[in-house]
């Protein structure tokens, strides 16, 4: 997520859908699952809890972390700007184990134990080139990848790795640069990222070139996804359960929802919907009452532009997706 990455006005606000004619009587709704303290909150990650259900968001202009809990209406600060020097937090993940890990584009992971709050570890990234370090996803087996919207790499953190603590350097594991065409050099790339539930194979949207790429972590190789129906232009979070992938396009106000062939070397579009009400998008997450979606305002008087955003800031649910 980054504001070069949005459009204002009417674009921003076209209003469609797009939906199989036996679904249109109950077609997508969108409704307000929870609310966020704070009136420049700006969220951009999206984490649940895989063990209660209560879900973590992150702000993007100011570092903090909020939790709901499972069915609340309304979320009370996890951790509170400025944690351990945090001054942004986007990508979000809870894993198994009963840990955060949060993402500071600038700096790096931190890695928190849900319990106490604790800083379990911190992976920060490398000096030097510029990084934008943008979302993650916790396998199966513990291990850690996330995407770098200015390079074509994904990052890996193995559970040893946490194990051992402290602070240790981000380190790139896969090359996408031979798979994802190449783009100017202000456009970001590589963002939202998924696994399937064995942990082999990942799914990489390129944001910029509207791509989806399917990653083996066992032999590193890439393979570009053939999308049938539509793109993933301007494409943000995903999301993934079983073979049916979601995936939220900011600046378009969209969600699109595909359904993977079993290798996962095809994906075909099976529902749209775009409204203003989704307050750009940022990202996702799929839960047995519908979709919980980011609603970042980032257009309203945030990182991307002037303007008042309408508060509080909330999540959204959407069902029917």
């Amino acid at each position: 997520m980054h504001r070069r990455t949005f459009l204002t006005g009417a674009a921003a606000g076209a209003v469609a859908l797009a939906a199989p004619r036996a679904a249109a009587a109950t077609g997508p709704r969108v409704s307000t699952a929870f609310a966020l303290p704070d009136d420049r909150a700006y969220p951009e990650g999206i984490a649940l809890d895989p063990r209660t259900g209560d879900a973590y968001v992150g702000s993007f202009t100011t570092g903090a972390v909020y939790r709901a809990a499972a069915g609340a209406r309304a979320a009370g600060v996890f951790l509170p700007a400025g944690t351990d020097g945090r001054t942004t937090a986007n990508g979000l993940k809870a894993d198994r184990a009963g840990r955060l890990w949060v993402i500071d584009h600038t700096t790096g992971i931190d890695v928190y134990d849900l319990r106490d709050r604790a800083l379990l570890a911190r992976f920060a990234v490398p000096e030097g080139d510029q990084r934008f370090i943008n979302d993650l996803v916790v396998t199966a087996d513990g291990t850690a990848y996330a995407t770098d919207s200015v390079r074509p790499v994904l990052y890996r953190i193995t559970p040893a790795e946490v194990a051992r603590g402290g602070s240790a350097p981000l380190v790139a594991h896969v090359d996408l640069s031979g798979a994802v065409p190449p783009h100017s050099r202000d456009a970001y790339t590589l963002n939202g990222i998924v696994a399937d539930p064995t942990g082999r194979l990942l799914f990489v949207v390129d944001m910029t070139g509207g791509g989806l790429y399917r990653v083996d972590v066992t032999d590193g190789s890439v393979r570009h996804v053939t999308l049938h129906g539509g793109d993933l232009v301007n494409g943000d979070g995903l999301e993934l359960s079983h073979r049916t992938l979601w995936a939220a396009h900011n600046r378009t106000n969209t969600l699109t929802r595909w359904h993977l062939s079993p290798d996962g070397t095809e994906a075909r579009l099976t529902r749209t919907l775009t409204t203003p009400a989704l307050q750009i998008p940022t990202t996702l997450a799929h839960t047995h009452h519908g979709l919980l979606v980011v609603r970042s305002q980032f257009d309203k008087g945030g990182p991307m532009g002037a303007g008042t955003p309408t508060t509080p800031f909330t999540v959204a649910r959407v069902t029917g997706m």
